[in-house]
């Protein structure tokens, strides 16, 4: 039976819980596949900071910190361009959205096109400048706002208790959200607490909430718990939701979509 290179890492991931080093050759046996294949595997685990390579496997990391914004761009950077594309179908016209920092929030903000009147709000200065440079080129009309706050140079991004403060003045129509973990046990979660908190305000400002998510974030939790799956209206991903997911209670409410090539 074929097994998917995300059923791997989840099972790597998974083993890493159990015991503190993973081997290459018990992975490559155990999935039958070749070393080279399993290797790979363990370099985009550890491109995403979930575990650091070693001489014949992996370890877990200690590390809770996440790599810069400018480093992850290219990590699944096709999987965030199908999910990103994905999403930018589900904006409408005259509409009001919020965008946080996430690198597949960022490719969100380069496919949005073909869209009239929509007004955006967000903190990441990235997502500014390709949202200013699409509508310079007319791809789309509308108004963008850059949320005021304390610059963090590592995302690129403003954060802290005045941004906090001016995300309570807004109610908007969707807010899209990237995580870095979606779990049952912790719902969404990600590495930095910062930007938790302002994912948590985009989320109680929004009638509803786009989590963007790829393979790689299901099942994982990380550093600080910022929403429950309750609080989710529509998960996008290339994969299909998880078979032990399906019919959780959790997942009562929540679309899940699921990316088409």
């Amino acid at each position: 039976m074929e097994v998917f290179p995300e059923e791997r890492k989840r099972y790597i991931l998974d083993q890493l819980e159990q015991s503190p080093k993973v081997r290459v050759t018990e992975i490559s046996r155990k999935f039958s596949v070749s070393t080279e294949t399993v290797r790979r595997d363990l370099g985009e685990l550890e491109g995403e900071g979930l575990l650091k390579r070693v001489y014949g496997g992996a370890i877990k990391t200690n590390d809770q910190s996440e790599p810069p914004l400018l480093s992850r761009q290219q990590v699944k950077a096709t999987e965030k361009e199908k999910i990103a594309k994905s999403a930018a179908a589900l904006i409408k016209d005259d509409s009001t959205i919020l965008l946080d920092v996430g690198t597949t929030v960022l490719q969100l903000a380069k496919e949005i096109k073909d869209k009239r009147n929509i007004t955006i709000l967000t903190n990441s200065f990235l997502a500014a400048g390709a949202l200013m440079e699409n509508i310079d080129k007319d791809y789309f009309s509308g108004t963008v706002i850059l949320l005021g706050g304390q610059l963090d140079p590592r995302q690129y991004s403003m954060t802290g208790k005045v941004a906090e403060m001016v995300l309570e003045q807004f109610t908007v129509d969707q807010a899209f959200i990237s995580v870095g973990g979606i779990s049952l046990e912790n719902g969404l979660s990600d590495f930095d607490f910062d930007e938790c908190m302002i994912s948590k305000k985009m989320i109680e400002a929004a009638k509803e909430v786009v989590v963007l998510a790829d393979g790689s974030k299901l099942g994982t939790n990380t550093f600080c718990k910022f929403g429950a799956l309750e609080d989710v209206d529509i998960v996008v991903s290339e994969v299909a939701m998880p078979a032990s997911w399906q019919g959780n209670e959790k997942f009562r409410t929540v679309e899940w979509m699921t990316t088409r090539d």
